[in-house]
């Protein structure tokens, strides 16, 4: 029997996954054209209207500005976002999705460390015996090397599992005594202003052609940052965090779909 809501939070997160699988191949896209600070910016700017559109929608617009809100855990989580999305669109320069998605496979196994002295949640063996199956199956695709490890864009995807373990954890605290809205308001606000005044010094210009990948970031984006909000809001981090192996798939079959890139027998086997 799953406790109540985990069921809810499996799902968002399986959507999660699928959302930011699609947005992930489009930051891919857009890194070879921009530094990994305006895509962080751009990221921001196109979820922000969205993100407004949606709070408006579920009549929370005070809700953001409440005295109540945890604004250091806010704050903190921004910084965090900011610092995964940038060294996760710096490592996609030199890996494909389906490399990158195997290294940041470390970031159930550290969410599920967390919640135990954060959350307060208690770790059920199955839970364990889930995280562990999924880390050697990314330890059997990896097929650990020291080339794999040491190089910049490998470390950097590392580093940015570790951001986002630790914005994910953070997330379900906020959420114990405020609504998503303000979760994903925030944090896409924290993408828009961080971004753009880290990118504002060598700023590229935008072109029609970019028209479509905007799009689809801005959508992309904010149905993920929904999702995830959601799926940490309504279930126990240990329960629901294996299932974000599933973005692995998603990865395989966008490199394979963009990129024509296909996976050795190693990776597919993990």
């Amino acid at each position: 029997m799953l406790p109540p809501g985990t069921l809810r939070g499996i799902v968002a997160m399986l959507a999660a996954c699928a959302a930011f699988a699609c947005m992930d191949a489009l930051l891919k896209i857009l890194a070879g054209t921009f530094a990994p600070a305006q895509v962080a910016a751009l990221r921001g700017l196109t979820g922000l209207p969205l993100v407004c559109l949606y709070v408006a929608w579920r009549g929370e617009t005070r809700a953001l500005f409440s005295r109540q809100l945890r604004w250091g855990l806010h704050a903190a989580r921004g910084v965090l976002a900011l610092t995964m999305l940038l060294l996760f669109t710096f490592g996609l320069k030199s890996l494909g999705l389906a490399e990158a998605y195997t290294l940041t496979f470390v970031a159930p196994l550290i969410i599920t460390l967390l919640s135990v002295p954060l959350l307060g949640e208690r770790v059920r063996p199955r839970h364990w015996v889930a995280i562990a199956a999924g880390f050697i199956g990314v330890v059997v695709a990896l097929r650990p090397e020291q080339d794999a490890f040491m190089s910049v864009g490998a470390l950097a995807i590392l580093a940015a599992a570790v951001c986002y373990a630790m914005t994910n954890v953070l997330g379900r605290l906020v959420s114990r005594s405020e609504p998503s809205s303000t979760l994903v308001f925030w944090t896409t606000a924290a993408l828009a202003l961080g971004g753009s005044v880290l990118a504002a010094p060598q700023w590229v210009p935008l072109s029609i052609e970019h028209a479509w990948p905007l799009a689809g970031l801005a959508l992309s984006g904010f149905l993920g940052q929904l999702a995830i909000s959601e799926a940490f809001r309504h279930g126990q981090a240990a329960a629901i965090a294996p299932f974000e192996y599933s973005a692995l798939a998603w990865g395989i079959a966008l490199d394979w779909l963009i990129w024509r890139a296909v996976p050795d027998a190693w990776t597919l086997g993990g």
